[in-house]
């Protein structure tokens, strides 16, 4: 957009019990670029309206409240809609007079936005509106099975901070919705703005999707006794042979049932998803070193080809290997 004459409306939605930061987190950035756009003599390039059902004081899950206005007509051509998360069972729903309200301007109001957008389980309220069929999402970590369970038709993707489908972003956890506002403003006003609304807010801004929400050495570390920090050493200097659930029982002294079982219990994983895991961790720490070939990358992080890579990426982080290589690597470096 030209930053000289176009301003966008950032609508940002919120219901009784939402996270104080999904609202609070976004409405800073785009408010850092306004003062960024102060103070370098030009108009704010955002106006922000924070949205309810019914309007007035609303109530976060922290206790603290936000005045919110009126649900607007549904006519936001040109703008960007926003909503937050909350706890899934706090989020609104059909089964609420209100809820069924919220969902029904959603619906309306998102399919006429320029950009529709969620923050952590706002993601769940957009499904529920009927506006994500067909498309891949993301949302906390820990609610993936929830949203695959009651929305089936959605690829949700596996670990990825936000993914863009189309003119529908979804953010993961809490924090990740001020990476994607930030990703935002980038596309608004260019790369050059959004780091300086990073400076200002000291954020990185090396965060624009692709790269994960928590990796398996936190995993191991929240069970350093268990069978997930057990089996998680034995496989790191193995990643790049071929490893099958006998050799992993067999590592950790116990029956494959057993395996499963306290594996599952401990970090909600099967053995060969913690395997893909740790591999897709190693792939990104080879991407990220300079002169790193896609095929060398494959090869030494134990997907065999790049065909495999491609495929794990896409369905774990949303992004190509070539692409997480353009966005996070400490140098220029070859890849496809």
């Amino acid at each position: 957009m030209d930053a000289s004459t176009a301003t966008v409306d950032i609508w940002l939605l919120v219901f009784p019990n939402f996270l104080l930061l999904d609202a609070t987190g976004p409405v800073q950035v785009f408010s850092s670029a306004n003062d960024e756009a102060r103070d370098a003599g030009r108009a704010p390039p955002y106006r922000i309206h924070l949205v309810a059902a019914g309007g007035g004081a609303v109530t976060s899950s922290s206790g603290v409240a936000l005045l919110a206005a009126p649900l607007p007509g549904p006519d936001l051509d040109g703008a960007t809609l926003i909503v937050s998360g909350g706890r899934v069972e706090a989020l609104p729903c059909a089964a609420q007079a209100d809820g069924r309200v919220t969902l029904d301007w959603i619906a309306d109001a998102g399919a006429a936005a320029a950009r529709c957008c969620s923050v952590c389980t706002g993601s769940f309220v957009l499904a529920r509106a009927g506006l994500l069929d067909g498309r891949r999402v993301v949302t906390h970590w820990a609610d993936v099975a929830a949203l695959r369970g009651e929305h089936p038709s959605l690829t949700v993707m596996d670990d990825a901070l936000h993914v863009k489908d189309g003119k529908f972003h979804t953010s993961a956890g809490i924090s990740a919705g001020m990476d994607l506002a930030l990703s935002l403003v980038e596309q608004d006003l260019g790369r050059d703005a959004a780091l300086a609304v990073a400076k200002r807010m000291v954020l990185f801004l090396k965060r624009p999707g692709g790269q994960r929400q928590f990796s398996s050495e936190l995993l191991a570390q929240s069970h350093p006794l268990g069978v997930s920090a057990q089996l998680t050493a034995w496989l790191r200097p193995r990643l790049a042979q071929p490893v099958d659930i006998g050799q992993m029982a067999s590592a950790c002294a116990m029956s494959v049932r057993s395996l499963y079982r306290k594996l599952r219990e401990e970090a909600g994983l099967t053995p060969a998803q913690l395997l893909a895991r740790l591999r897709l961790e190693a792939a990104c720490m080879l991407l990220e070193q300079p002169g790193m070939m896609v095929k060398q990358v494959a090869r030494q992080s134990g997907h065999g080809t790049e065909y495999n890579l491609r495929r794990a990426f896409a369905a774990q982080l949303g992004v190509l290997p070539s692409q997480y290589q353009a966005r996070f690597a400490c140098t220029g470096a070859s890849g496809v």
